[in-house]
């Protein structure tokens, strides 16, 4: 390791959630007017991540007033104040650039799930269930035994 990899190491910053295409991200950029500095948010998707390291950059798209804006960040700019993963995107493609094309409904993405454990099948109340000795026990019914579900 040489003395530019320490001193770019130095300049990662640690609070960097993980970017992936599809994902709708909100920018805190810090923008300068005159001698006064202010948060500025901008919110879209992101339909491009490049680089590594210092010098990874995120493209992010967003339609305002019916015009697409897109702005590309430096991941560990100081400019940039914060990044936040407000919903993830499920897509099949590194780079998002069929939807310049799309207009309104046709250029939303599926939110990407995530994959809960399920309990074990013939394991719910008022079935039966092997014990840790093998035997099976026959437990109360789920709707606590009343007639007609009620």
């Amino acid at each position: 390791m040489n003395v530019i990899d320490l001193l770019e190491r130095e300049q990662l910053k640690t609070d960097v959630p993980e970017l992936r295409p599809g994902d709708t991200v909100r920018a805190h950029v810090r923008v300068v007017e005159g001698t006064r500095e202010r948060i500025q948010v901008f919110e879209g998707v992101v339909i491009g991540v490049a680089g590594g390291g210092s010098r990874r950059t995120v493209t992010v798209r967003r339609i305002t007033h019916g015009v697409g804006v897109e702005r590309t960040f430096l991941v560990h700019s100081p400019r940039l104040a914060t990044i936040e993963v407000v919903r993830h995107g499920e897509v099949r493609r590194a780079k998002l650039y069929y939807l310049r094309t799309k207009v309104g409904k046709r250029a939303r993405l599926r939110e990407r799930r995530e994959v809960t454990a399920r309990p074990a099948r013939g394991t719910g109340a008022g079935r039966s269930a092997p014990t840790a000795a093998g035997e099976v026990v026959e437990g109360p019914p789920a709707d606590g035994g009343a007639p007609g579900g009620a």
